[in-house]
């Protein structure tokens, strides 16, 4: 025997120690070469006449080779073994071998097969693979035939199946998978017809998301991730198409989970207002999570209060906030919005309430005993077949503020613990921005009732001016600001006009604001002039920002200043007196020429000092219409104030016009939604006395004139219709002009003034010296003038003009015919 030749035409591409393949070599037993195969000769470079009767020692590189014992340490029959082989030409070989005894040859005979390790290891590595895919393998894989059927799956995929595996070979994917689908925008119509493009193409289709149900688990959704390619024969002729299919539905809820905790995120709480939050936190649930949701709070966070422990259980407290159903005719819903709950005891609500901790029922047993002891609610659900079940706290700073329920009837699925984990997560964020808003409620009422208890409460009307106004803070959520406006009634048929404004925003601006404007009503009780006023606002700026700078030396809190525009309007000498600190100056319009803004020196801002102020006196014409604005509406526009001047002029003509009328125009087309700025204005329309209602007298300085100043008052109160106040007026006019002889200067004069509820007395001097009611002892004879003056008018004052001072009193007039009145 010389050589072991395989079959003509033999190609095995299996084990490379098969018999085709190996290199073989004949041994006897004493390890001699009997027969040498041409594998054997090609792999170690001998030719069989080299090697035969030689010993498998003389070929091996290792030591102890040619003993006859290295039979009996080979593995077992079929086992394998390792050798390490010399070539011809000098280097090692590393061989697997694989030594069997042949039984039947004479003697003793034994077959030894050679192969590379290298190349045996790489394929003993091939067929392990191939068997963890067709056995252990978690990815499921399925073989279609060129026509789409299945030929073959493995361990994994027939687990999908059930039954015999059998049974489905020659069937198509849609008869494995009933009713799935791709869910990648843009896909294929179905994967059939992918499959029939891979198999076309050849191009291979990776990580295609697919969703669907497995014949073995058919009440349960599962998301494959699918990637197919082409089989083919060694010319390249196809022969099917392989897919490749991993479960990745719990990769792809935490995805969808994740999308809609972010979504919540961008969503929820988008506004401070506590209503369309929770409209936010149910259009996120639903139709992603549930059929139907219900957010119900507790009475206490509605009306912006602080919810405490015995809200615990008080379900009947509750109140329907929002509610969402996939339907529109919302068939769910017992309670409308804004009506109480009134869970029973004993419920899912009044149990998550009592305790703060979710409760859900994910199959729901429609003889639950809470069901029953509600039948409005418990016949509906039954009637709806609603079989899934969850409640979820509301709770923020560890506070439970009401609970959300969400519900199941057209989803099939229950709900599970992963489901009640993302809402937990919804709810918990929503809770927050509830409480914010809830908060934020509270703090606005808070920061409005300041407001309002610091600005007048409706416009102000007085006899000498009919005046509309507006207010709106740049602080639009905290709803106030540092601007201010007023209308003071004056003596004498005057009145006082202010607009200021406070350097800030928001509360402290508000504060200061506060303090200053109750400084002008002071100082303008005092009746001073408008300069004289503003210095002394001045000076209580300063002693402000002192106080500030002190306590908070080092930021903006520190910073106290404002500007402020003043006017003292007289409608009995149809002129006004204004003076500014820092402040724009007032517009008057006209109805037969163009709006112009008075000359008014500007004095520096309140708070600054060092400076005087000096007032300006003009007229006001009695078809005119004043405007007094702060700095915000004429920059709100635009940066440059003449461009906003000039805008101002433009809204302010046609000064005919109702006032509401104006300032909603100024409002409309000065500023914009959001004013970067506060801003107030106010508009008056001047009301000038008809000359026929004030009557005036110089007097005669001496002890007589109050006879006569007595009887002067009685005819023209005769004239006027008003003798009913004869008596009263003839006591305050001779009280007045006696005590002006006795203790003043001349020359004196006696005015009249009537309004349209008011006869106003007025009797001046030459003196500066203001009088003081006194208490008069019984035994004195005088004393009691002012004090009969002050108890026979409404009400009476001293205010102080450059020749002296004029003493004046109000008594009520009743209303009467004063379209004419002799001079």
């Amino acid at each position: 025997m010389t050589s072991l030749t395989p079959a003509p035409g033999a190609d095995d591409q299996g084990d490379p120690l098969s018999i085709t393949r190996a290199a073989v070599v004949m041994l006897n037993d004493r390890t001699q070469v009997t027969g040498w195969s041409p594998q054997a000769e090609q792999m170690l470079g001998y030719e069989a006449m080299e090697v035969l009767g030689q010993t498998i020692g003389s070929l091996s590189a290792q030591a102890g080779v040619a003993n006859s014992d290295w039979l009996s340490s080979q593995p077992d029959s079929g086992s394998l073994g390792r050798l390490v082989l010399r070539h011809r030409s000098g280097h090692l070989l590393r061989a697997a071998t694989s030594l069997c005894r042949l039984p039947e040859a004479a003697g003793t005979a034994y077959l030894l097969l050679l192969a590379d390790a290298e190349e045996h290891a790489e394929w003993q590595l091939r067929q392990a693979m191939l068997h963890g895919l067709a056995a252990e393998s978690p990815i499921a894989l399925t073989i279609y035939g060129p026509d789409l059927r299945v030929v073959w799956a493995n361990a994994a995929a027939r687990k999908e199946l059930s039954g015999e595996f059998t049974q489905y070979v020659g069937l198509g994917e849609g008869d494995l998978y009933p009713g799935s689908q791709v869910l990648s925008t843009g896909g294929p119509p179905s994967v059939t017809h992918l499959m029939s493009e891979v198999l076309l193409t050849g191009q291979s289709v990776v990580d295609l998301p697919y969703r669907g149900r497995t014949l073995a688990d058919p009440d349960r959704e599962h998301v494959w991730s699918l990637s197919y390619y082409r089989l083919q024969d060694a010319a390249g002729r196809p022969l099917g198409v392989c897919e490749e299919s991993v479960d990745v539905t719990d990769m792809y809820r935490a995805r969808q989970r994740l999308t809609l905790l972010n979504k919540a995120a961008a969503r929820i709480g988008s506004t401070l207002d506590l209503g369309r939050t929770a409209q936010e936190f149910a259009a996120i649930a639903v139709p992603e999570i549930a059929d139907f949701i219900a957010v119900d709070l507790l009475g206490a966070v509605l009306d912006s209060r602080e919810p405490d422990a015995r809200s615990a259980g008080r379900t009947g407290d509750m109140r329907r906030v929002f509610h969402q159903s996939v339907r529109e005719d919302l068939p769910e819903v017992v309670v409308p919005p804004g009506g109480a709950v009134g869970y029973a005891q004993g419920s899912p609500q009044w149990r998550c309430l009592a305790h703060g901790e979710p409760v859900l029922d994910a199959v729901l047993a429609p003889s639950s005993s809470w069901l029953a002891a509600d039948d409005v609610r418990g016949s509906r659900m039954r009637e709806l077949g609603i079989h899934s079940h969850m409640v979820v706290p509301l709770r923020a700073r560890d506070v439970t503020m009401g609970v959300a329920t969400l519900m199941r009837w057209r989803t099939p699925e229950p709900f599970t613990q992963e489901d009640l984990l993302t809402v937990e997560e919804l709810a918990a964020r929503a809770a927050v921005c509830i409480d914010n808003a809830r908060r934020f409620t509270r703090e606005r009422h808070s920061a409005l009732m300041l407001q309002r208890s610091l600005l007048p409460h409706e416009p102000p009307a007085h006899a000498a001016v009919e005046a509309a106004y507006r207010y709106l803070p740049a602080d639009t959520e905290a709803g106030v600001g540092g601007d201010w406006f007023d209308v003071l009634p004056l003596a004498c048929g005057r009145v006082g006009l202010v607009v200021g404004d406070v350097i800030g925003h928001g509360l402290r601006a508000a504060a200061t604001m506060g303090r200053l404007r109750t400084a002008v009503h002071t100082l303008a009780d005092l009746d001073l002039p408008p300069d004289e006023l503003l210095a002394h606002l001045d000076d209580l700026v300063q002693r402000l920002a002192d106080e500030a700078e002190t306590a908070h030396p080092y930021g903006a809190e520190g910073v106290v200043g404002a500007t402020c525009l003043y006017g003292v309007y007289d409608s009995v000498t149809r002129r006004a007196t204004f003076a500014s600190a820092g402040h724009p100056p007032p517009a008057l319009a006209h109805r037969d020429k163009p709006v112009e803004f008075c000359d008014i020196p500007t004095g520096p801002p309140l708070g600054v000092g060092g400076m005087p102020f000096e007032a300006v006196e003009c007229d006001i014409p009695d078809d005119c219409v004043l405007a007094l604005y702060t700095d915000g509406l004429i920059t709100a526009s635009s940066t440059d104030p003449d461009i906003g001047l000039a805008r101002l002029s433009f809204t302010l003509a046609h000064p005919d016009r109702p006032l509401e009328e104006i300032t909603g125009t100024l409002e409309r087309i000065l500023l914009p939604d959001h004013p970067p700025d506060d801003v107030a204005f106010l508009v008056a329309r001047p009301r000038p006395l008809p000359v026929g209602n004030v009557a005036s007298w110089k007097l005669a300085f001496a002890p007589e004139t109050a006879g006569r100043a007595r009887a002067l008052s009685s005819e023209r109160l005769a004239q006027w219709g008003l003798e009913d106040l004869t008596f009263s007026a003839e006591l305050i006019v001779s009280e007045l002009v006696t005590n002006a002889i006795r203790h003043g200067r001349g020359p004196v004069s006696l005015r009249l003034i009537r309004t349209e509820s008011r006869l106003i007395c007025a009797v001046s001097d030459g003196s500066s010296t203001s009088p003081h009611m006194r208490r008069a002892k019984v035994v004195e004879e005088g004393g009691r003038g002012l004090f009969l003056v002050a108890q026979f008018a409404a009400r009476w004052g001293t205010r102080h003009t450059a020749d002296g001072k004029i003493i004046w009193a109000e008594l009520p007039a009743p209303t009467a015919d004063t379209d004419a009145f002799p001079e």
